[in-house]
């Protein structure tokens, strides 16, 4: 009978096991200086090793003769264990048997000594299914296990076992398998089994398994399966679903020429044959990076703007979770690019201010609004309609605003770079100091209302990247002149601090609250946010501090015969 090639090349010793090098050197110590516990806990993502490291430590640990702690594989009893049929050592899947009933007949039958090996192992798989009771009657027998008895449990979801069960495990994180590696196995396996592959489709292989030594086993097991012949990208493009790099060039340039017509037409296309749009997205996405890298790291020219590649992918990639969960992803795949094809077109279309329409006639963002507020509702994105309910009124107010806005002696384009401000981070803090001061949660409910303000904005193409900037952060804390912001990554603080001023300017004028804007990271906030509660149960209180003039750096003329003249002879130069 065929045997799977994941299940074939199952590692036997430590030695085989590949990416959890860290893991592996602590369980081969604790056989060679006989000190190994009696429970562990081995959790991590799929296929990445851990019912596979479980048996060879049972192995190992029963063996007479172990060998730089692996097993001989010789001795009695690692012929023994090797055997399905051995007693000593239990395979329980928690999935199918996670009742009380089964750990009481576990304990019944732990105190009796092993049949023919030093120890007895339970390797109790998936072992976050198990029942509240199950995990109870668990837990005195972890606690004082007999001496001849040695617990694994292994998991993937480490969040739904007791704190009581881990604190009496040793416990390990598997990690995911790097994709350098994955390949590397992928090509031994392929030399034993005389598969011939273009190292192309290892590398695609590698990628799509996502760590997973199981999964990429599993999909060379299927494409081996599916021809005798060389393996080509054609091969396992056409037998996952996916599409040819000649198709994804094809859809990346109707995308950033935001032809929509081709575009939706592709879609239609993909979706009839039969494809996976999810996976079809998930390529594209991949494909896009590849771009990126060869062009920052192999200085390859790129045929699109590289900050639309770099912002298309953003997208995608925070939208991924909601795709795969939407009830129709065509129609969520397609929405998601019109928005982004609409936000980035030249066409001055009157339809370009109202690209997305609730059911209630609400206009809303492509954007995720994400604040801290309990009555922060957000609306569902659903199919654009011919009949948009704004009335006159509104366009004209809008109109007005944003002319305002572009007609201003402080226009957004020509504010000055608040990275050449020098006193910029004593700035931020003693904003953050009078915000908490101050702190008022009325006003912070009302600067949350703001929002459906700023939603009708997101597609300006004159400050459309500013209002998405603002949308895009968690309000943390308000008061009469400040709104404290933050942001996940260190990188979006640095890069929203650039244009601080114009995020300042646009929302003021778009909502008529003159506000100072504080940003920092989400870390940052939680520290701050501590500190705050900390004073506050000790009595102390936050007192107003003036905010320091801003301390520009000087401007450097450009004028050569300037400079040159200057550095010669000093303040005498003059210019007429």
């Amino acid at each position: 009978m065929y045997q799977a090639l994941y299940r074939k090349y199952r590692p036997q010793t430590f030695d085989d096991v590949v990416g959890q090098s860290s893991i592996v050197k602590v369980l081969k110590n604790s056989i060679e200086q006989h000190k190994f516990c009696h429970a562990y806990m081995f959790f991590g993502s799929r296929g990445t090793g851990k019912t596979s490291l479980s048996k060879i430590f049972a192995k190992a640990i029963n063996c007479l003769e172990p060998i730089d702690g692996n097993p001989c594989g010789k001795c009695n009893n690692c012929l023994a264990a090797s055997e399905k049929e051995c007693v000593d050592i239990l395979e329980i899947d928690a999935a199918s048997n996670n009742g009380v009933d089964e750990i009481r007949e576990l304990r019944n039958k732990i105190n009796l000594v092993p049949a023919e090996l030093k120890y007895k192992v339970y390797i109790i798989d998936e072992v976050h299914m198990l029942s509240i009771g199950a995990f109870n009657a668990l837990l005195k027998t972890l606690e004082e296990p007999p001496k001849h008895a040695v617990f694994i449990l292994a998991t993937t979801d480490p969040q739904k076992v007791p704190e009581t069960i881990i604190s009496r495990c040793q416990c390990f994180s598997f990690q995911r398998i790097s994709t350098d590696m994955l390949i590397r196995r992928l090509e031994y396996v392929c030399n034993c089994e005389n598969i011939k592959i273009d190292s192309e489709v290892l590398k695609e292989i590698a990628i799509s398994a996502d760590g997973g030594m199981r999964d990429s086993l599993g999909m060379l097991d299927k494409l081996s399966s599916y021809t005798d012949e060389l393996i080509t990208m054609d091969t396992y493009t056409e037998l996952n679903g996916l599409i040819t790099k000649k198709d994804l060039k094809m859809f990346s340039d109707y995308i950033f020429s935001c032809n929509f017509k081709n575009v939706l037409s592709q879609i239609a296309q993909f979706n009839d044959s039969g494809k996976n749009l999810i996976q079809i997205i998930s390529q594209f996405m991949y494909y896009l990076r590849d771009l990126l890298v060869d062009y920052y790291t192999n200085f390859k020219s790129c045929d699109y703007d590289i900050i639309l590649v770099e912002r298309l992918i953003t997208i995608i990639n925070e939208k991924m979770f909601d795709i795969k969960k939407s009830g129709n992803p065509k129609i969520y795949i397609e929405i998601l690019l019109l928005n982004f094809m609409s936000s980035i077109s030249d066409d001055d279309a009157p339809s370009k201010e109202n690209k997305i329409i609730s059911n209630t006639g609400k206009h809303i963002s492509s954007y995720e609004t994400n604040v801290e507020a309990p009555n922060a509702a957000q609306e569902s994105i659903t199919l654009p309609d011919n009949k948009f309910d704004i009335n006159d009124s509104q366009i004209e107010k809008k109109d007005f605003i944003r002319d305002t806005i572009n007609s201003d002696n402080k226009d957004c384009s020509t504010l000055r770079s608040v990275g050449d401000i020098l006193n910029l981070e004593e700035i931020m803090t003693i904003r953050i100091n009078n915000a908490f001061a101050l702190a008022n949660k009325q006003i912070l409910a009302q600067e949350v209302r703001n929002f459906s303000v700023l939603n009708d904005y997101t597609f300006d193409q004159q400050i459309g990247y500013l209002v998405c900037e603002i949308l895009n952060s968690k309000f943390r804390v308000a008061s009469e002149d400040i709104i404290v912001l933050s942001y996940e990554y260190d990188s979006i603080v640095q890069q929203n601090l650039d244009h601080l001023e114009q995020m300042e300017d646009v929302y003021s004028k778009l909502t008529g609250s003159s506000k100072k804007f504080a940003i920092i990271t989400d870390k940052r906030w939680d520290e701050l946010k501590a500190e705050y509660i900390s004073r506050l149960k000790n009595g102390e209180h936050y007192e107003i501090k003036d905010e320091p003039e801003k301390q520009f750096k000087k401007e450097e003329t450009n004028d050569i015969m300037l400079n040159d003249a200057t550095s010669i002879f000093g303040d005498i130069v003059e210019f007429d």
